[in-house]
């Protein structure tokens, strides 16, 4: 019996850790699409005026076609214009009736402000903001020099787009939808900045949730490892 649990021991840590490494991820990616195809499909997003960041690749690049397929008129906003504009014609192929891309940096104050400015100036309204532009970093803490632009990005990127996009959301009656991490709750070694501004980003927002109470809805997603620009070469092999 004592050999028995010490084989226990040795055999079931690692197997529920490899388990756990290769099933959480595409599990909670699945769970992420449903929830989010949930939350559009409730709603009747036709015309509706929806601001996208970080829409030139990746998960914000795929929200966006989601959100053509069902009308929705798009600003889309990354630093990339070229890639956006891609994103843009292939939205429009896909149902949206009107894309306007905006160049704008996220970890600026001042350009959070131009494109929801620029977002209201075409088109009289918001009701969506779509809160995607992040960055991630994969490295030892020792190790870590580019430490602020984490933060800037993932955290107070969304917090800058939100501040000026509030009295509009009021008035629309809208909605903020925030692409967060399961980094935030799952803290793994060489993501400790990532883990923190995902973390960060969600206290902030459940505690709008709270402030804004019905006025504004907030949807807070938390998908797993995806695979996209920002992950190839560092969790998903090239």
């Amino acid at each position: 019996m004592d050999l028995l649990q010490k084989l226990l021991d040795i055999v079931l840590l690692p197997l529920t850790l490899t388990a756990i490494l290769f099933l959480l991820p595409p599990f909670l990616f699945l769970k992420y699409l449903f929830s989010l195809k949930r939350n559009i499909c409730s709603e009747n997003v036709a015309n509706k005026v929806v601001l996208i960041t970080g829409a030139s690749s990746g998960i914000g690049e795929h929200i966006a076609y989601e959100y053509a397929r069902r009308g929705a008129i798009l600003a889309l906003v990354a630093r990339r214009e070229n890639r956006l504009q891609i994103v843009a014609n292939k939205a429009q192929e896909l149902g949206s009736p009107e894309v306007i891309v905006i160049r704008a940096d996220v970890s600026k104050d001042e350009e959070c402000k131009h494109f929801i400015d620029e977002t209201m100036n075409h088109f009289g309204r918001l009701d969506h903001l779509v809160n995607n532009a992040g960055v991630s970093r994969v490295d030892l803490f020792e190790d870590s020099t580019d430490i602020a632009s984490i933060m800037d990005i993932n955290f107070w990127g969304s917090v800058y787009s939100t501040h000026y996009a509030v009295p509009h959301l009021r008035k629309s009656k809208g909605k903020i939808v925030v692409i967060s991490s399961s980094a935030a709750w799952l803290c793994t070694p060489r993501l400790s900045f990532y883990s923190a501004s995902k973390a960060a980003q969600i206290c902030f927002f459940e505690s709008l949730r709270a402030e804004f109470g019905p006025d504004i809805g907030i949807t807070i997603v938390t998908p797993g490892v995806t695979e996209s620009e920002m992950t190839q070469g560092q969790f998903l092999p090239k």
